[in-house]
Formats: C-alpha cells, sequence, structure tokens
C-alpha cells in the first residue's frame, strides 16, 4: 500500500472517529462563545411583582424573606440574604433569586432553568468532569491534528497543497495571528 493511499484512509477513518466530538464541541463551541448574548447553561426567566407595604414593615432580613416566599406562595426554602443597598434586599433560593427595592415595594423575581443537554456538552466542553474526559480530550486533540496533516496531502495539483489548498491553509494560519495582533 502506498502511503498516498494510507494517508486517504488514516484521514477517512479518524473524520469518521472525530464526527461526534467534533459535533459536540462545535455545538458547545458556538454557545460558550456568546455569552454575552445569552446564558447558554440556563434559561433565565424574570418578571416584576409589587409587594404590599405592611409586609415591608418588617425588619429582620431573614423574617422579611420568609415573609415575602409566603406572600408570593414560593415553595423552596430561602437559602441566604444580601443587602446590596440601603435600600435593597437580595433574596437567593436553589432556583432563584428575588431582588426587593424597599422604598417601592418592587420585587423582581428571576429564575434559572438548566437547558438540558447543552448544559451538559458545555461542562465537557470546559473540561468540567476532569480525569478521563482530560484524556479523552487530549486523544481527540491529537486526533484533530493528525487529520488536519493527513487532509493537506488528499488533493494533488492546482486544488492541493501547491495550490488553492496551499493558500487556504496559509489563511487559516494568518488569520489567528492577524486577530491576536488587533
Amino acid at each position: 500500500m502506498n502511503w498516498r493511499r494510507l494517508n486517504t484512509a488514516l484521514h477517512r477513518d479518524l473524520g469518521y472517529l472525530c464526527v461526534g466530538l467534533t459535533l459536540v464541541y462545535a455545538l458547545s463551541g458556538l454557545a460558550l462563545n456568546h455569552t454575552y448574548h445569552w446564558n447558554p447553561n440556563y434559561k433565565i426567566s424574570r418578571y416584576q411583582v409589587l409587594l404590599p407595604p405592611e409586609l415591608l414593615k418588617q425588619t429582620d432580613p431573614q423574617l422579611l424573606g420568609q415573609a415575602v416566599l409566603e406572600h408570593l406562595d414560593i415553595q423552596q426554602p430561602l437559602r441566604n440574604h444580601y443587602r446590596s443597598g440601603p435600600t435593597t434586599l437580595d433574596l437567593f433560593m436553589e432556583k432563584g433569586k428575588i431582588q426587593i427595592a424597599l422604598d417601592s415595594g418592587r420585587a423582581q423575581i428571576e429564575y434559572a432553568r438548566p437547558r438540558t443537554g447543552l448544559k451538559e456538552i458545555n461542562a465537557l466542553h470546559l473540561n468540567h468532569p476532569r480525569r478521563a474526559w482530560t484524556w479523552l480530550a487530549d486523544i481527540y486533540a491529537v486526533a484533530l491534528c493528525l487529520l488536519a496533516i493527513t487532509g493537506l496531502f488528499i488533493l494533488r495539483g492546482r486544488n492541493g497543497l501547491r495550490g488553492r489548498g496551499g493558500w487556504l491553509t496559509l489563511a487559516g494560519i494568518v488569520l489567528p495571528i492577524v486577530v491576536l495582533l488587533l
């Protein structure tokens, strides 16, 4: 078997092997690239309510927090509270937060619901599991390097490395450098 047939076979088989992991990394990469637009792990729901003035007469933050949860019929336990300003009280629950403007009685309620599937693949992308996943991700990275190198030698002639393929390869190398310099 000549080296070109071996190269093509290696490229083909590595390509098939890498498809699933590539899709996982690509989807989570798109999600994580746009964290300034949205939360890729949680769907955040917000709404506002007006609390009755008699409820806000309570001065102890813990007791006020419990009273607010009861008034709003929220079945989650109060985990913590924090005075984020002279007239602002933040209440923290397991799956949400309530920010109360004590002077006006306005409360903003925020709930976080996990984005099933996307949250898990983002954790893989960021290597949260560590241990065995680190080894698998390293093997995948080496496989991608081999895939890139073997791909350079698939085509010959004007579409291969000596022609259009060479120019595109050069552009792929120069582009990250230009971005870093800017």
